[in-house]
């Protein structure tokens, strides 16, 4: 049947996140008791007062379509949000609010990349990025990166990087899967190549802004020299609990937030409007007052410290600490090559899915993510559930001689 189907679909790749949740739920309903390390998903509810928000919309009847680009109101709000916490100024009109940060990356890639054109992408990146790439018929470059260097790139790699038909960088800080934040003096520093290369957008994901163990966060889109050309990528999924309400937005240069509006307006139209109204109450929240935010992350933090810890006890593992996100990317090249007698790992796939099908945790191979020495360990779950899910690991590793 692939000779039916496009091109453009046969040659895209299943999220391999998504994919290992499957699996995982697939051995769940077998009888296996899985612990899933794979998911990038809070394991908190809803904040209460977003929930009321949302109550509140459907008491007052917003059940009819919504505008493209989303509600007046909810992108003001988005503006005084970027002032507020980010010292960022934007207008309504440069704002555009999709279903997630995912169709927001979307918009933008198919909005700007024509057949040909490079897009750049620090290693490891999420696994969407490449794929999107892919759909807009455009050719990513890849800048690697390892443990050693904190998983960042440096700005000599991304000058050598910029060709001429260099027309978009993607990167995430804090980042999905290495949970490495970028400090002002490095964003600065990239900004600084980017001053040199004027044909080059940045789009910034920062739907991890607020799961941040380092202090303020800080968006490349603040130097004034490349603010014209960066896109911020932004969402409510993960700092507020609210992955299944899909909201996403970005903040982009007028004619780049018109060509998203045009392009959903065909595709999507607006987001779903009870989803937008407790979106509002959540932007609106300072998060210094958001007691919910500040236990989550507090968790989160302690989640990490513990995780790391654990994974001391498992030899040929090497992991940096990450600054935020909910992440452990864990170099675990030292188990290439062995066996167990039955099963030969050559590389992380073969790792990730020798830990699901023996020891039942999933993980994700960092495969996926651009870098295969490595694996994702996710700790958006609890800290019993890590300690079983390690001492599980461990016990399987050992056999591998």
């Amino acid at each position: 049947m692939e000779t039916i189907l496009s091109k453009r679909v046969n040659e895209l790749s299943e999220s391999e996140t998504l994919a290992m949740t499957r699996i995982s739920r697939e051995l769940q309903c077998k009888g296996h008791k899985v612990i899933n390390l794979s998911i990038g998903q809070p394991d908190f509810n809803t904040p209460q007062y977003i929930k009321d928000a949302a109550v509140e919309a459907l008491e007052q009847n917003y059940t009819s379509y919504s505008p493209v680009p989303g509600y007046q109101d909810l992108r003001e709000a988005i503006c005084l949000k970027l002032k507020r916490d980010n010292q960022l100024e934007y207008q309504p009109s440069q704002v555009v609010v999709s279903t997630g940060a995912k169709q927001a990356l979307a918009n933008v890639v198919l909005s700007l990349v024509n057949p040909g054109d490079e897009v750049i992408l620090p290693v490891p990146y999420w696994v969407t990025y490449k794929e999107l790439v892919k759909l807009a018929e455009g050719r990513s470059v890849f800048l690697p990166t390892g443990v050693l260097t904190d998983f960042k790139i440096t700005p000599a790699q991304l000058e050598a990087a910029i060709t001429p038909a260099s027309k978009l960088f993607i990167f995430s800080s804090p980042c999905n899967p290495s949970g490495s934040v970028y400090s002002r003096e490095e964003l600065q520093a990239l900004a600084a190549v980017f001053e040199r290369h004027p044909q080059v957008f940045i789009m910034s994901d920062e739907i991890y802004e607020h799961i941040n163990f380092v202090g303020r966060h800080e968006s490349i889109a603040q130097f004034p020299s490349i603010k014209d050309r960066v896109i911020v990528v932004n969402g409510v999924s993960k700092g507020f609990a609210m992955t299944g309400w899909r909201v996403g937005y970005i903040a982009a240069p007028p004619f780049l937030a018109q060509a998203c509006d045009k392009l959903q307006g065909q595709m999507t139209s607006g987001t779903c409007s009870i989803a937008q109204r407790a979106t509002l109450k959540a932007v609106a929240t300072n998060p210094a007052d958001d007691h919910d935010l500040q236990m989550m992350v507090k968790a989160f933090r302690e989640r990490r410290d513990y995780l790391l810890e654990l994974l001391k006890e498992i030899p040929g593992l090497k992991t940096n600490t990450p600054d935020g996100a909910f992440y452990v990317f864990a170099d675990c090249s030292s188990y290439f090559g062995k066996a167990d007698g039955n099963t030969h790992i050559s590389d992380a796939n073969d790792l990730s899915f020798y830990l699901l099908y023996h020891a039942y945790v999933a993980t994700v191979s960092g495969a996926a993510f651009g870098d295969p020495a490595c694996i994702r360990l996710s700790y958006a779950t609890s800290k019993e559930q890590l300690a079983e899910a390690v001492i599980r690991m461990k016990e399987v590793l050992g056999r591998l001689k």
